[in-house]
């Protein structure tokens, strides 16, 4: 049986005790990254489309850094999207996060009715990252 730690950010505790799962989980050298939406520390969403695609890199960023991961670790990427025009303005906003185009992950882009069960999220991103030794 494979050993596994949770990764939770301290500004992400909140999602853990409230929401009840791990923002990721780290095994041997594979990270699995929760699925990250626009939502601030407080739990808040963050509403205008552009800032709340930033939110999620953000929230990924978090949760790469609480191990010592880079953007560049990441080797593939599941992105769902309520409206699936928006993917010119999340591979803007993606390409300032994943900046080093030789380690561009694998990518799958989902439409989706809707996400987290409520009106005005616009992105959700997964992802796993392979850290290097």
């Amino acid at each position: 049986m494979s050993q596994r730690q949770l990764i939770i950010p301290a500004s992400m505790r909140s999602v853990y005790e409230t929401v009840g799962y791990a923002p990721g989980v780290l095994v041997k050298d594979t990270l699995y990254i929760s699925g990250q939406i626009g939502r601030d520390a407080q739990l808040q969403l963050v509403e205008a489309k552009e800032a709340q695609f930033h939110q999620v890199f953000k929230n990924m960023q978090a949760v790469l850094a609480e191990v010592g991961a880079r953007f560049a670790d990441i080797v593939d990427v599941t992105s769902y999207h309520t409206d699936m025009r928006d993917l010119p303005l999340y591979m803007k906003v993606r390409d300032q996060y994943f900046t080093d185009p030789n380690s561009a992950p694998c990518w799958t882009a989902i439409g989706a009715a809707s996400l987290c069960g409520a009106p005005g999220y616009f992105l959700e991103v997964k992802a796993t990252a392979v850290l290097s030794s």
